[in-house]
């Protein structure tokens, strides 16, 4: 994947050239490249974070159940203790090594890789295939017949779960986490940026908890009677789907940080390499990334607690038949305040300050916990509760990777080199480790969902203990105000070390000011070649077609200029009231 200097890489191919030719962030890529691909790419782990246990427990290994009277009710449950039931409790749990592992290595990868396409997409590309295989792997396990212990079973299925969440996932969603930094230092822009890419990732957790269970019912057999063929097919068609949204995402993302240090490198000269003892001094010598750090971890453990134990607590509050409905009805009024909310959090971030807005939201998701965690058994309150506590959480979710994104700038400025990779190594780790370790606290407290009273604590009472903490850490977390001189600091180090290379320096907004001019350039003259083409084919007047075009373009931008003009005077008119 790497760069050599007499070597090239397949990235200098203009097959593997981004569609992205703009300086600036513009919708196409927004869209695309950080709502689109994301999504698709993480539809199964959406699924995964909150049906995957269930999965196990009441398709792959139902045959093991046996009736068990819970509070005057038989239920069907793995026996507390059996082999099965241990072996679900440790999977995911010794897997979290592994999972960690891999996300550190991808890390120090994406660091030390050089190409046209930037550091961290190339990983990505190689990881719409990886994560297709993954997501397929983990529902090709044979069931268990019901009579001995399922070794076979069990052994494909800790291979299956390390596949996608030791290998596939750490290699997509490292990458995809280091984007956003990467993306463009535009704080503003980059916050945007985030906004989108978390976005998609509530997105697959709302698909995952709304879409997915009628899935379940309609076409899977429902868990009574799961039709296991029907989950291999399922998921064969989703890893399809993860593979082509990579692949697209691939093609509308740009990394325009990392193309300032590679326009001053001396392509002559051996490329530098930070090692990973520098980048872990860098960091860890930095207070901002331990708050920010420590931050995300405690609040994505306790969100994917959340996550898998809903389902357990409407079942185990509201009973099996309304169970199931309460379900659904409680995931869609978490995700619609939470897709409400976009529409304001970023412009309220750019006015107020991330830090801020996140805190005061933080605030009121706590007061929605304890609305519904002190009537828990009342669904009306607990709706309530849960779309307060939802919404509260947005700011959080959606500012998270910009407010990393302003701390790895601070680093550079402060040590000359950037933590990207390592950074976002260890935020992919917390991503997918979180969800194997709530599994493992959830199914060990709580008995793999049979004790009511810890499903509860799991579902509510954690993370609205941990709003306030994290709400508590945001009053430490003052990186905006250095944003401005640290990019100062950067452009001088800069134009120092070019002007010490004998290299000419362009700063970066006009250099990729004169790239965007440059493609559009090109794109012209091939439009007007086209249109010479299309004019000799049928006999038509290329001057007369040339200035009906230039015509109608002058239109669209008279009325582009009067829109403005008008928004303008608008504007001046609130000022002046």
């Amino acid at each position: 994947m790497m760069e050599k200097t007499n070597k090239k890489s397949i990235f200098e191919n203009p097959l593997f050239s981004t569609k992205v030719k703009s300086a600036n962030v513009k919708p196409p890529e927004l869209l695309i490249g950080y709502f689109l691909g994301p999504f698709g790419a993480l539809l199964a782990s959406g699924i995964f974070t909150n049906f995957l246990n269930r999965y196990w427990t009441d398709v792959l290994f139902a045959n093991y159940r046996v009736e068990t009277v819970v509070d005057g009710e038989t239920v069907m449950q793995l026996p507390a203790g059996s082999p099965i039931a241990t072996f679900l409790s440790l999977l995911p749990l010794i897997s979290t090594i592994l999972i960690v592992a891999g996300n550190l290595l991808v890390g120090q990868l994406i660091e030390r890789t050089k190409t046209r396409a930037g550091k961290a997409r190339p990983w990505m590309l190689l990881s719409s295939l990886l994560l297709a295989i993954g997501c397929i792997v983990l529902f090709i396990a044979p069931m268990g017949n019901g009579t001995d212990t399922p070794v076979l079973t069990m052994v494909l299925t800790a291979i299956a779960y390390n596949v996608y969440y030791a290998i596939a996932y750490p290699m997509y969603n490292t990458a995809n986490s280091t984007l956003v930094p990467v993306s463009t230092r535009n704080s503003s822009q980059r916050g945007l940026i985030a906004s989108f890419t978390n976005f998609a990732h509530l997105g697959v957790m709302g698909a995952g908890g709304m879409v997915f269970p009628a899935i379940v019912s309609l076409f899977l057999g429902g868990w009574d009677n799961p039709n296991f063929t029907g989950w291999t097919v399922t998921f064969i068609v989703i890893g399809i789907v993860s593979f082509l949204f990579v692949v697209l995402q691939y093609y509308f993302t740009r990394e325009r940080v990392t193309e300032e240090s590679f326009h001053l490198e001396n392509q002559d000269a051996p490329k530098k390499s930070i090692s990973i003892g520098m980048q872990f001094k860098g960091v860890g010598t930095d207070a901002f990334w331990w708050i920010i750090i420590i931050f995300y971890l405690i609040f994505q453990f306790s969100g994917s607690l959340k996550n898998m134990s809903c389902n357990y607590f409407t079942v185990a509050q509201y009973g099996k038949d309304f169970g199931n409905y309460a379900n659904t009805i409680i995931n869609v009024l978490g995700a619609v305040p939470m897709a409400i909310a976009m529409a304001f959090i970023w412009p309220l971030s750019r006015k107020y300050g991330k830090r801020l807005v996140v805190m005061v939201g933080l605030l009121i998701g706590a007061v929605g916990g304890i609305i519904a965690g002190i009537w828990a058994d009342v669904f009306p309150v607990v709706c309530v509760g849960v779309a307060l506590k939802s919404f509260g959480s947005s700011p959080a979710c959606y500012m998270i990777l910009a407010m990393i994104s302003d701390v790895l700038d601070h680093i550079e400025a402060k040590h000359g080199y950037r933590c990207d990779g390592l950074t976002m190594s260890i935020y992919s780790s917390i991503m997918a480790a979180t969800t194997p370790l709530a599994q493992a606290f959830f199914n060990l407290i709580t008995n793999a969902g049979a004790n009511a009273t810890m499903v509860t604590v799991c579902y509510i009472w954690i993370e609205t203990g941990v709003y306030i903490t994290c709400a508590v850490l945001m009053l430490f977390f003052i990186v905006e105000k250095y944003l401005k001189s640290d990019r100062v600091q950067i452009l001088e180090r800069q134009k120092a070390e070019a002007l010490a290379a004998g290299i000419e320096w362009v700063e970066p907004e006009v250099r990729l000011r004169r790239e965007q001019e440059e493609a559009e350039r090109l794109s012209e003259e091939a439009r007007k070649m086209e249109l010479k083409a299309r004019c000799e084919k049928k006999g038509l007047s290329y001057e007369e077609e040339e200035a009906k075009y230039q015509a109608k373009m002058e239109e669209k931008r008279r009325a582009a200029e009067a829109k403005k003009a008008a928004k303008a005077a608008k504007s001046n008119k609130k000022e002046g009231e």
